[in-house]
């Protein structure tokens, strides 16, 4: 996917000093230097990237197309493309990828898992449905 196509532009910033309560969703490009306390998800059937800098922290489930984590995550992180995790990531949750490149000092405390065939949600079936 992302070896034949550009990535997605980074749009939105959540500054360090910066906490957000509750869910966010995001299309295309988002990075967090700051605090989220709750899920990330990537709501568009275009590709998505998230990063997360080495200040930041997590605390939910993550989804997205490609996923940069060198910070703190608490919960699960589904990487529908690509998982990297630089060398200040800690992870403490499931991890599931369909590519994984890990740094050394990267940590993961929990489940890896790979995911196979078409296991990214179609989020547009849903809505045709109703």
């Amino acid at each position: 996917m992302f070896g034949k196509k550009a990535q997605p532009p980074i749009k939105s910033l959540i500054a360090q000093g910066s906490r957000i309560d509750g869910n966010l969703q995001f299309t295309e490009g988002l990075r967090i230097d700051g605090e989220v306390f709750g899920n990330i998800t990537a709501t568009s059937d275009e590709s998505s990237i998230l990063v997360i800098s080495e200040q930041a922290v997590v605390e939910g489930e993550i989804r997205a197309d490609h996923v940069i984590i060198n910070g703190t995550v608490r919960g699960p992180v589904y990487a529908f493309e690509l998982l990297e995790l630089q060398p200040k990531a800690h992870i403490k949750g499931e991890v599931h990828y369909r590519a994984l490149e890990m740094h050394r000092g990267a940590i993961i405390s929990g489940l890896l898992a790979p995911l196979e065939g078409d296991e990214k949600p179609l989020l547009k079936l849903a809505t045709k449905a109703a």
